[in-house]
């Protein structure tokens, strides 16, 4: 059956669903809240959102703790208004992705809690990693291994005879045991998971932490024992990245294929995979395996020229070279907003980062392959680095103390209208407090402001959407550098579509005579490329 790979040049946008918009008026957006912004982001452009985890949860991080895979959790509505969200998207033309979280679960899962239950060496401990302790009477955790959000990854219980007993393995938190992805009753029951939410109409999924669920067996040591934690990625090579996860991508993407044999409408798998390299990176994106991983060495990426074109080369070298197309993204729940990362700390609409986050934007969007947009990287939203300690909610900041690489600052919930917080945010009548603070400058970025004003970054990722769509240069396909000056990074897409970036802060000849066709700065007069600015020409070359 010949299927419409849609995915293949889909720009995807982020929802972070208690973050987008309250319907009820408790503080926290909501899936109502979702569906009623649909218009919204259909006039932006985008093919399709990815909603994070809504399922029924602790909140420990955020829903990242599952309790229960094929439910609603009442802060975020019920089944019946996923329902109606799901139709709606689908009558608007906007595919909807889950967050599935694989690697682990929640403390208050029925399946943990039933291990706690039991005895050491039960079929329920076996969903886990449960593990004898080391030195006297077991006190000493099984290895050295180290949680990404701080503090050992281990954790004791206390058995049901009150006494000290084994421990269990935890990458995040200790809320969140790791599933023992070696017990063929996991596997089976992510399967169930999996068709409950394809049977409900889903286009796809998003994987949480794609790199993990599977721990060298015999768990041995680190030689680096803080380096998840150091870094707060998942470079431990006896925990993440182990030849045992590609069996599992590729069981799920025989189920998505055999959904869309059904009606002919491809169902995606989009993995979060940090790993060392995009060789490796490519792994995971064979024609077998996921449909498309997130490419984050962009988004990691210096402002500068030299590191911008060797990541964008090597991307296409190994991950295009694959038969998949590279997925690009500068934003997500987890990073600092580029209008800050790229620049001084902005507290308004203009300042260096935020002209270096307008060009990267629009260098993303003529990059072959996919794109995702974390929700108001379209406003131009920076930021929020002075929330107070008192507020903060992130799991690494209550287990380390540090408010280093937190992540409440990118989490803060949209402004739509209005001078003064909630800024339209809560659209109830419980007139709760949003459940960050917004600052008194977001009213610069609400979302009526962005669409009256047509130099915004809201008409400038529409506009490039737009084009994307309309020019058969851009999407999939591959692309050739130019010659350029220095701090200048040029290339051709097809027939003759130039994009250009000008990394620094002076005018610069343009790589391309005549007026841009869309451009980063606003209007260009022909033949300059504006200092932090990109542009795109069609060119006869």
């Amino acid at each position: 059956m010949n299927r419409h790979q849609w995915w293949r040049d889909a720009v995807i946008y982020q929802v972070y669903v208690r973050s987008f918009l309250d319907s009820t008026g408790d503080g926290v957006g909501d899936l109502a809240g979702v569906r009623a912004g649909l218009p919204y982001l259909r006039k932006l452009g985008v093919d399709g959102i990815w909603l994070s985890p809504f399922y029924p949860s602790p909140q420990h991080d955020h829903g990242y703790d599952v309790a229960d895979y094929r439910g609603v959790d009442p802060l975020f509505g019920d089944l019946d208004e996923f329902d109606a969200l799901v139709t709606a998207a689908r009558r608007l033309g906007v595919r909807v992705l889950l967050d599935i979280v694989p690697n682990h679960c929640s403390s208050e899962h029925p399946w943990f809690r039933e291990a706690l239950a039991s005895p050491p060496g039960s079929p329920a401990r076996a969903r886990f990693h449960f593990a004898e302790g080391r030195g006297p009477d077991g006190a000493e955790p099984p290895n050295n291994w180290h949680a990404m959000f701080g503090g050992p990854a281990w954790t004791r219980v206390t058995e049901a005879d009150g006494r000290p007993g084994q421990w269990y393995l935890h990458m995040f938190t200790p809320e969140q045991p790791d599933w023992n992805w070696r017990e063929p009753q996991v596997a089976a029951e992510f399967d169930r998971i999996l068709r409950f939410w394809l049977d409900r109409g889903v286009d796809g999924f998003r994987i949480d932490v794609a790199a993990g669920l599977f721990k060298h067996p015999g768990l041995p040591d680190s030689p680096d024992p803080e380096a998840d934690a150091r870094t707060r990625d998942s470079v431990n090579p006896l925990a993440w990245n182990q030849p045992e996860v590609h069996d599992v991508w590729r069981h799920w993407r025989a189920v998505c294929e055999e959904y869309a044999d059904r009606d002919g409408r491809e169902r995606l798998l989009v993995g979060e995979v940090s790993v060392p390299s995009a060789r490796e990176h490519a792994r995971y994106v064979r024609p077998d395996e996921l449909h498309q991983a997130f490419f984050f060495d962009l988004l990691g990426a210096p402002w500068d020229p030299d590191a911008f074109r060797k990541v964008i080369s090597e991307a296409m070298q190994d991950i295009a070279g694959t038969g998949s197309t590279v997925t690009w993204v500068l934003n997500n729940h987890d990073q600092v907003r580029t209008v800050t990362r790229y620049g001084e700390p902005a507290t308004g609409g203009s300042g260096l980062g935020a002209a270096r986050a307008r060009a990267a934007a629009l260098l993303m969007l003529a990059l072959p392959g996919a794109a995702y947009i974390y929700q108001g990287e379209e406003l131009g939203l920076p930021e929020v680095v002075d929330l107070p300690d008192d507020v903060l909610t992130d799991p690494i900041f209550h287990r380390t103390g540090s408010r280093a690489r937190i992540r409440d600052g990118c989490r803060v919930p949209l402004p739509w209208s209005g001078q003064a917080s909630p800024f339209g945010f809560t659209a109830g009548d419980g007139g709760a407090k949003p459940w960050l603070p917004q600052p008194e400058y977001f009213a610069e970025y609400a979302t009526d402001r962005a669409l009256a004003d047509t130099r915004s970054f809201w008409h400038l990722y529409r506009d490039g959407l737009q084009l994307r769509s309309e020019l058969p240069q851009l999407g999939e396909g591959t692309l050739r550098w130019l010659d350029t000056p220095p701090g200048v990074l040029a290339f051709v897409r097809g027939d003759g579509l130039v994009c250009a970036v000008n990394f620094g802060t002076a005018p610069t000849p343009a790589p391309v005579a005549g007026a841009p066709l869309l451009s980063s700065d606003g209007p260009c007069p022909p033949g300059v490329l504006p200092g932090a600015t990109a542009a795109w020409w069609i060119a006869d070359l």
